[in-house]
Order: C-alpha cells, then sequence, then structure tokens
C-alpha cells in the first residue's frame, strides 16, 4: 500500500502525463458547431489576412533555450521579451479558399497540423527588479530604466496599433494559458481561436515559464505562476495606456486562471486606491476563465470580498465535473476547484453574492469527448462556439447569439449540439 508520499508522486505524475497527452499532435481546433456547415465567410476576414498563415503578438518571461527547434522554454527570464510568432500549416500545398472551406467541415478532408514558422523576437524590457533610488519620502525609479520601458511599451504599442488598422473592430484578445504548456502550444491555442474569431482583433499571447520537467512539475509550474505576476501587471498596464484599444477580452485556462486573476486583483486595488475607476479605466470587457485551477474557498476570500466583478464587463467561467485533471489538483490541494464548481457548491450567500454582481455566468459544459477533459474550452466544439459568440456579440447568456439553459441564477448549461448549424 502507498503512503501518502507516494500517493502524491503517482498523482502529480498521473496529472503531468494527462496534461502532456492533451497536447500533443498540435492541429486547429475543431470547426466549432456555430460554422458547421455555415459559411466561414472570407468578406468577414480582413482583406490583408485572407491567407494560411497567423501572426500573433506575444510577450513572454521565459527563459532561452539553447536546445534545437525550441525558442523559449520553462526556465524564467527577468527581462520580459515581445515580438510577433507566425503559424502556418505543415501542408505547404495549403490554399487559402481551401482553409476556408476546411473551417466549415465536421469532419475534415485535410490534414490541419500546425507549424511555427517564425518567431521574431522584437526586443525586451529591462531586468526587474528595476533599480530605484530614494528622493523625499518617495521612490523613484532610476530615469535610465523608465527611459528604457517607455522605448518599447511605444514599439509594442506600435505594434498593436498597426495590427488595428486591419481590423473592423478595435480590440485586443489577450491568452494566458495554463499548467505544462510550452511556448509553441499557448501559441497555436491562441492562433486556432482568433482564426474562428473571424481574424478580428489583435491577438496577444502571454506566456510564462510553465511546463517544468519531473514529479514537481506541477509545484515548480504554480510557482513560475507567482513569479510571472509582476510582468504581466507591466504588460497589462501598457494596454491600459493605449488610447487605440477599444476593449480588451482576456481569455485564461487552468493554472493560468490564478496568474490573471491575482494579477488582476493587485491592478484593481491600485486603480482604486489611485481614486480611478477600473470599469472604465482597465476597459476589461470580458474576462473569461477556461477550466480554472483556482480554490473555490480563496476566490470567496480574495476575489469575492475583493468586489472584483464590478471592473469587468462580463465575467465567464467554463466548469465541468468530468475535468480529470482538475480533479487530480483538487486532490492535491484538498479543496474545492472553482473549475469543478457545481450549483449544489455554492450557498445561499455566495448566490446573492453572484446574483448582486450581475455580471457572473457559470457555465457547465458537456462532458468531454477525450478522457482528460481538461482543453474542452477550444476542443469542444459547442464550449468554442460560446467563447466565441461571447467576444465576437458581446451577448449576454440566454440571448439569441447565445442560447444557453439557465439552470438556475447565474449557473448556465450547453448541450453537444449546441449553436450547431446556427
Amino acid at each position: 500500500m502507498l503512503n501518502l508520499k507516494g500517493t502524491s508522486t503517482v498523482f502529480i505524475s498521473l496529472l503531468v502525463f494527462l496534461l502532456s497527452a492533451c497536447s500533443s499532435n498540435p492541429k486547429l481546433m475543431p470547426t466549432p458547431n456555430v460554422f458547421v456547415n455555415n459559411l466561414y465567410s472570407e468578406s468577414e476576414i480582413p482583406e490583408a489576412l485572407r491567407e494560411t498563415s497567423l501572426e500573433l503578438i506575444y510577450v513572454t518571461d521565459r527563459g532561452t533555450s539553447e536546445k534545437k527547434g525550441v525558442i523559449y522554454d520553462a526556465s524564467r527570464s527577468s527581462s520580459l521579451a515581445y515580438g510577433v510568432a507566425k503559424v502556418n500549416f505543415a501542408d505547404k500545398l495549403l490554399s487559402w479558399e481551401e482553409l476556408v472551406e476546411q473551417s466549415t467541415l465536421q469532419k475534415r478532408s485535410a490534414d490541419l497540423t500546425y507549424v511555427l514558422e517564425q518567431v521574431d523576437e522584437q526586443g525586451r524590457f529591462p531586468v526587474s527588479p528595476y533599480k530605484f533610488r530614494r528622493v523625499g519620502e518617495r521612490l523613484q525609479i532610476d530615469e535610465d530604466i523608465l527611459e528604457q520601458k517607455s522605448f518599447h511599451e511605444t514599439q509594442l504599442n506600435n505594434n498593436i496599433n498597426q495590427r488595428l488598422k486591419n481590423s473592423e473592430n478595435k480590440d485586443v484578445i489577450l491568452f494566458v494559458h495554463g499548467f505544462n504548456n510550452t511556448f509553441n502550444e499557448s501559441v497555436f491555442t491562441l492562433a486556432g481561436i482568433w482564426h474562428f474569431l473571424k481574424r478580428q482583433g489583435v491577438p496577444i499571447v502571454y506566456s510564462w515559464p510553465a511546463a517544468a520537467k519531473g514529479v514537481t512539475a506541477y509545484f515548480a509550474d504554480k510557482e513560475s505562476g507567482q513569479f510571472t505576476i509582476f510582468h504581466l501587471k507591466e504588460t497589462l498596464r501598457l494596454l491600459f495606456k493605449n488610447p487605440e484599444i477599444e476593449n480588451i477580452h482576456i481569455i485564461a485556462h487552468s493554472r493560468g486562471t490564478d496568474v490573471v486573476t491575482t494579477t488582476l486583483r493587485e491592478l484593481i486595488i491600485e486603480n482604486r486606491a489611485s481614486g480611478g475607476n477600473p470599469r472604465k479605466d482597465l476597459r476589461i470587457e470580458n474576462l473569461i476563465l477556461a477550466a480554472p485551477d483556482l480554490d473555490f474557498g480563496i476566490i470567496k476570500q480574495r476575489l469575492m470580498a475583493e468586489q472584483f466583478g464590478p471592473a469587468f464587463g462580463k465575467i465567464t467561467i467554463y466548469t465541468s465535473q468530468e475535468d480529470s485533471a482538475l480533479g487530480i489538483s483538487q486532490w492535491l490541494t484538498n479543496g474545492l476547484s472553482f473549475g469543478r464548481l457545481n450549483t449544489k457548491d455554492v450557498n445561499m450567500n455566495e448566490r446573492n453574492i453572484f446574483n448582486s454582481v450581475g455580471n457572473v455566468s457559470l457555465i457547465k459544459v458537456p462532458k468531454s469527448v477525450n478522457f482528460i477533459g481538461h482543453d474542452y474550452f477550444h476542443s469542444n466544439p459547442a464550449v468554442s462556439s460560446d467563447l466565441i459568440n461571447l467576444i465576437l456579440f458581446n451577448a449576454e447568456p440566454g440571448s439569441k447569439e447565445r442560447p444557453l439553459k439557465r439552470l438556475e441564477n447565474n449557473f448556465w448549461s450547453l448541450d453537444s449540439d449546441y449553436l450547431i448549424g446556427k
């Protein structure tokens, strides 16, 4: 019989295996139900983007790798890098017209395996912590550091603004991945989502130092999630300062939800302390937490108690009782995972708080087609359809664009045939 330490090792190893298995052999995500037998209309795609390749902006504090074929690895960098990642398909003969056609098929006739064609690092912010000095009763960052920061903020925002010109809407879609995701995998995931968002807005991947090796990988990634918070705050601050961006949509997955919510909590407190209005100043229209690897008890005390919700347009949480990876994470931490939340887990006081906030929706997703059930936000065509219509139309749950079934209060559900052919 295994002792507790031995059992923990077995479960951690299984968790790493499960989440490694779900990210192998990357291909374009399955066609969302909403596009099945419908026209993925070329006319709705910006003309400059009607090609098989997809270019995404990235920001990362991963260390650079010396391994062949790996640009950034799971090590940590004290300087924040940014650039452009170009995704294409392994089939070099694939035409744009064929990609459009395959983007409407439930069962595809072409192999749409990804390749990371190019990664162009365009700059690096100064090493943190930043050098500072005391001026009277104030602390002031070194002027040279501030000048370097300003240069890179301007350069990155100019890149964003240039891409906004190709889009009808002037939004940014920021994706923060989860545990055990490599840099390449994070780029591939957002590439598929952005493709089915009709390539509107500017896609930005924030890739933190995940995918450590060994039986301690989960805990190493968890600590790296804390390491990255300062850098994510710096990234969001430069987006908040960009007047050309109308709305920001944040998609966070798995452990990435902890990174994002911790970062946003600190920024909201900072904004309110300075007399600001985070709903107006931050311009975050959608905060999407997919399969959140978060302790519900901590959520209640750190977010609900801090009046976190009113800072955003909408908060959407996708949950699944069949999420095997979160089941193991829940066992390891001995707490209730937010990503496996059910209506019976929420008491009357908490339901009243959810109702009073008004902009929080918890969506129970159908059973996954694979036994892992953790990456359903892009691998399950029903769930991806809801996410896409949420961002494209900013639609309310229960509306024509998002005909979810109300369970009770803020809890909703969707079936596997949700939005098919709609």
